[in-house]
């Protein structure tokens, strides 16, 4: 993780010192959804099982978040975000079986972004962020299940591109390291709004 993090802090400080003088970082509120794939894995190591769960699905949720201007080129902000996603697996060992739902996550982080361009934005992130994982399936012929919490860190880096005078388009690629073993992938498209 900490290679993914320094790669991004790398791009954000080459793009600032890049920046053309007439691009521009807006600030104030913005809204987005989004939308994309999620790859959930699990290795089992710490268990005592030489395996890993790895599954994918699609991502989808709601942002906000707020931008303040640190000159003409670049802003501090602040992201919260919900998203569910449709990754889930089940798994069968002779007679047991075992369901592995990945529900709601929740984030909550900091966001450093620079512009490249008169309508295009680089930006990296980080914060904190907690799964719901679900559990259900039978075991020696008795019904198990219940859910949990796992907190965990994000970090990604993204583009937004601009349309117009309040609208976005944006990419983003994030990867989360949550506890037992957990991480996920995501790679999201979004579409936003300014106020």
């Amino acid at each position: 993780m900490k290679k993914i993090i320094l790669a991004a802090a790398s791009v954000a400080a080459i793009a600032a010192f890049a920046a053309p003088a007439s691009a521009q970082v807006r600030s104030g509120a913005r809204i987005e959804a989004m939308a994309g794939w999620d790859n959930v894995s699990i290795g089992l190591e710490d268990y005592g099982v030489d395996a890993s769960i790895d599954e994918s699905g699609i991502v989808f949720g709601i942002g906000a978040g707020y931008d303040f201007a640190m000159g003409e080129n670049s802003s501090f902000g602040i992201d919260i975000e919900a998203s569910e996603s449709t990754a889930e697996g089940d798994y069968e060992d002779g007679g047991d079986t075992a369901g592995i739902n990945y529900g709601r996550d929740l984030y909550a982080g900091l966001r450093f972004t620079t512009a490249v361009g008169e309508n295009t934005n680089i930006y990296v992130k980080a914060g904190y962020t907690n799964l719901r994982v679900s559990v259900n399936g039978e075991v020696d012929d008795d019904e198990v299940g219940g859910s949990a919490n796992a907190n965990g860190v994000r970090a990604g880096v993204g583009a937004q591109f601009g349309l117009g005078e309040s609208a976005y388009i944006g990419a983003e690629y994030r990867y989360s390291n949550y506890e037992a073993g957990l991480t996920r992938h995501q790679a999201v498209a979004t579409l936003g709004f300014r106020f």
